[in-house]
């Protein structure tokens, strides 16, 4: 969990965010917001890839 986390705070981090709570509130009930960050996507792959 620790690495989960400090991947997701460096992660904000390196986007710019200052202030990691307020960012992590913001994003707390969407969580789209975060995987899109991330680059995961919820579109099913239509390639078979």
């Amino acid at each position: 969990m620790a690495t989960i986390r400090n991947l997701a705070i460096g992660t904000l981090k390196i986007l710019g965010a200052d202030n990691i709570a307020k960012t992590t509130r913001a994003i707390r009930h969407e969580p789209e917001r975060a995987l899109a960050i991330l680059g995961i996507t919820n579109n099913p792959d239509t390639h078979g890839t």
